[in-house]
């Protein structure tokens, strides 16, 4: 009786060729979940390692964007300046063109809501202790931008006769001292203290810009 034949004998199997890394756009992502970490626990809860865990990464991941904290805190830094700005373009976008005070209280505004509604964010590019201010070029280019900007509306406000006087740069630091010590007074908890609720917030923020605007004013009927 004949023997059956004999099955060919099964190759071993090749192990397969590795999968390309894959994880769409890694830095956005990592940059998303840090700005969530800053949301939750403040800016000094932002660490590469959680970052990489959030955004279902090895731990090792993030280096190929960012090559350590410092590096991505400048990253998250510009990112939520770019949201700042956007904020901004939105206020300028709905005010009048040929209204130089209207629009730098529109500017002004945007300013303080912003600030109010995104803490951690605002703490961020505005205490100078979370990222290299250096290494942030887009950052100090748009900072310088918006100085610019508001310097320009002054004194396009100026030329129309809406400002009592034409210390153009005292009345910028001013502008900017009073929504930046209004938006750290919201941030550091002191709002309270002066008998403004969480409700009155907002309005209160709108009312103070106000006098300040008010005061920088020209009277109907008055010189320069």
């Amino acid at each position: 009786m004949a023997r059956p034949a004999k099955k060919p004998a099964k190759r071993a199997a090749r192990p397969a060729p590795p999968k390309p890394y894959h994880h769409g756009d890694l830095r956005r992502v990592l940059i998303e979940a840090a700005l969530g970490l800053a949301e939750e626990g403040g800016p000094q809860a932002v660490s590469v390692r959680e970052a990489a865990r959030r955004a279902g990464v090895s731990a090792g991941a993030p280096f190929r964007h960012f090559a350590d904290r410092d590096a991505l805190m400048t990253a998250v830094a510009e990112e939520a300046q770019r949201r700042f700005r956007s904020e901004i373009g939105a206020a300028l976008a709905e005010a009048p063109a040929g209204d130089p005070l209207k629009r730098f209280r529109a500017f002004g505004l945007a300013y303080l809501r912003w600030a109010m509604g995104n803490p951690a964010h605002f703490e961020i590019i505005s205490s100078g202790r979370h990222f290299d201010h250096d290494r942030a070029t887009a950052l100090s280019r748009d900072n310088a931008e918006l100085i610019a900007l508001t310097k320009q509306m002054l004194a396009d406000a100026f030329e129309k006769g809406q400002l009592r006087s034409g210390e153009l740069k005292q009345i910028q630091i001013t502008g900017r001292a009073l929504v930046y010590g209004f938006a750290r007074m919201n941030i550091d908890g002191h709002l309270p203290r002066w008998g403004v609720t969480e409700a009155e917030v907002e309005r209160m923020a709108e009312s103070v810009l106000d006098v300040f605007i008010s005061g920088i004013t020209r009277t109907t009927g008055s010189q320069r």
